[in-house]
């Protein structure tokens, strides 16, 4: 099988038909060395400094500092000075590590005060939230152990990977991304063939900022009888009147069935958490896997705490995050490149082809900004685009640093689409 490494992604090599596990390595290491050669190796960089707006970053074995758009941390909480003590007071009284998981010994009094401390935020009760070592695995471990295949997850097309290993073992259906008309459909015709259906979508999209239509999918779930869940992993402490996410921006916090989210975006730790009612809860918290065979999260986490206590004692790191997105979303529409309909933290620059978007990349670098180009399969092959997360520790001067290297750039390669 021939694959043409030019217009190549990783997902090419996933599962080559008729190849062993030792030729797909072969001609993927192969394809690893082609972008390397090409300056689009833009993935598994190096960073010699702590998560932060410029990071210093080693590439091809030069240390360099770099304007840094490829962290999720938006408030700038993983440098956060109260954030680092509650962490460190955390580790100086408990020790490194939790040693088991929840259920055989792994639970502490410092799961149980963040237990306490996320559902309060939500406005919720302690019964209420269930704490996961990953966000990855509130999605995936949650929805493996409540949908069976008697069951049905109906799934916006673009939501988190994390949400389509969680359905591996029950039936699924997904729809258009934020396509009110096809959900209906599915809901229609799914109405009397499974015993539970679960709407999965996400409050902010993770690769176009957009926001989900949640009134309206919540009177759908309402109308046939579904379940919904919300992913508001990049939502949460960006939007809403009190940092709260898109829930509270659409005033529903009090109306979804599940929500998830993590620890390791706004509130600059490592972590997810499932809020539900507490009878689901405590479900969730003795039959899922992760939460029976997997150890639980270490003392560390006490900076969480801190963190989400921060949202309400520190607003004006959310002031400044979105003056920085006005300010840079600004710009790049007036170079002409589409941004999409991102309303977040989250700015795409859409390019469309993948070789093209890789040399941007590379162009970027070149010019001292570290960003990802971002392909199939997290998007449409056709639809490949540079990311870029925003951080309210971005200075003005960074923002021009990136504006005047996205105008060289497209100069040079004509990027432009408007």
């Amino acid at each position: 099988m021939n694959i043409d490494f030019a217009t190549a992604t990783f997902k090419d090599f996933e599962n080559i038909p008729g190849y062993t596990i030792s030729q797909r390595a072969d001609i993927f290491y192969d394809f690893l060395n082609f972008m390397s050669s090409n300056g689009h190796m833009n993935y598994r960089l190096k960073n010699n400094s702590g998560c932060s707006s410029v990071m210093n970053v080693d590439i091809n074995n030069a240390q360099k500092k770099y304007v840094s758009f490829v962290s999720n941390d938006y408030l700038g909480f993983t440098q956060h000075p109260k954030i680092k003590q509650a962490a460190i007071e955390g580790i100086q009284k408990y020790g490194t590590g939790a040693g088991a998981s929840p259920l055989i010994g792994g639970h502490f009094v410092f799961h149980d005060d963040l237990e306490k401390k996320i559902s309060s935020f939500f406005g919720r009760t302690q019964e209420e939230a269930v704490i996961f070592t990953t966000g990855y695995t509130a999605n995936s471990a949650t929805l493996q152990i409540l949908l069976q295949k008697e069951d049905i997850a109906i799934i916006d097309m673009a939501v988190h990977a994390s949400v389509y290993e969680g359905c591996a073992f029950t039936n699924t259906k997904t729809f258009p991304h934020n396509n009110l008309d096809a959900l209906e459909h599915i809901l229609k015709t799914s109405e009397d063939r499974f015993r539970t259906k679960l709407i999965i979508i996400d409050g902010i999209y993770s690769q176009d900022g957009d926001v989900s239509p949640l009134k309206e999918i919540y009177k759908l779930a309402k109308k046939y009888n579904a379940f919904l869940m919300v992913d508001d992993a990049h939502g949460v402490g960006i939007l809403g009147e009190t940092g709260r996410g898109a829930l509270e921006e659409a005033d529903m916090l009090d109306k979804v069935d599940i929500i998830t989210g993590t620890f390791s975006k706004t509130f600059g730790n490592v972590g997810g958490y499932v809020i539900t009612d507490k009878k689901l809860a405590a479900f969730i918290r003795f039959q899922s896997r992760q939460q029976i065979f997997s150890a639980t999260a270490p003392p560390s986490i006490m900076g969480i705490i801190k963190a989400i206590e921060l949202i309400d004692e520190e607003p004006q790191w959310r002031t400044k995050l979105w003056d920085n997105i006005t300010y840079f979303k600004k710009g790049l529409n007036e170079l002409g490149l589409d941004t999409g309909n991102t309303c977040s933290a989250i700015v795409p620059v859409k390019i469309g082809d993948p070789n093209v978007t890789g040399d941007v990349g590379k162009l970027l670098i070149e010019r001292g900004v570290y960003t990802n180009p971002i392909l199939y399969p997290a998007v449409a092959r056709k639809d490949a685009r540079i990311r870029m997360a925003v951080m309210a520790t971005h200075e003005k001067e960074h923002l021009d640093k990136t504006l005047n290297a996205f105008e060289d750039i497209n100069n040079k390669l004509r990027i432009a689409k408007k």
